[in-house]
C-alpha cells in the first residue's frame, strides 16, 4: 500500500513567516519550515503537498480539489480563520479530515483571534506550538485516516 497523501494549506500572510512579527512567529523562514514539513511527512510515510495563498478563492479551490486527491488536510487559514464562512463551508463540503493549526496561541492574542469559524468543521485544532503544530497535526491525521 502506498503512502497516504496530505495537503498543507496556508492562508494569507503565512508566506512572510520569518519576516513579519518575529516576536509572534519567530525568525525561521516560511521556506525553511515548509521544507521541514515535507521531510517530517516523508518520515511518517505521507506524500505531502503545500499550498499557500493570500487569496480566499484559491484556498477554497484547493479544498474542493482535495476530496479527490488527499487523505487529509492540515490548514492554517491565518486571519481567514476568524471570519471566512466561505472557507468554513468549503471544508464542510469535503469528506476529508481537516486539522486546524496556528503557530501562535490565538487565545493569548487579540480577542478577535479567539474565535475560529472553521473549528466546528475540523477534526481538531492545534495552536501555540510554532512549526511543531504542523508535525502534531500529521500525527493526528495519521490516527484519523
Amino acid at each position: 500500500m502506498g503512502a497516504k497523501k496530505i495537503l498543507v494549506l496556508l492562508g494569507p500572510n503565512l508566506n512572510l513567516v520569518g519576516i513579519r512579527e518575529k516576536g509572534v512567529y519567530g525568525d525561521e523562514t516560511a521556506e525553511s519550515i515548509n521544507l521541514q514539513i515535507v521531510e517530517h511527512a516523508r518520515k511518517m510515510n505521507f506524500d505531502c503537498d503545500i499550498f499557500q495563498s493570500n487569496h480566499e478563492g484559491d484556498l477554497i479551490d484547493h479544498i474542493h480539489a482535495a476530496r479527490n486527491v488527499y487523505n487529509g488536510v492540515i490548514i492554517n487559514a491565518g486571519a481567514l480563520t476568524h471570519y471566512s464562512y466561505a472557507l468554513r463551508d468549503a471544508i464542510a463540503s469535503v469528506r476529508v479530515p481537516f486539522v486546524e493549526v496556528h503557530m501562535s496561541n490565538i487565545y493569548a492574542r487579540e480577542e478577535f483571534r479567539h474565535h475560529s469559524v472553521i473549528a466546528p468543521v475540523c477534526a481538531g485544532q492545534i495552536a501555540g506550538f510554532g512549526k511543531n503544530g504542523y508535525f502534531l497535526a500529521m500525527a493526528a491525521l495519521r490516527d484519523l485516516m
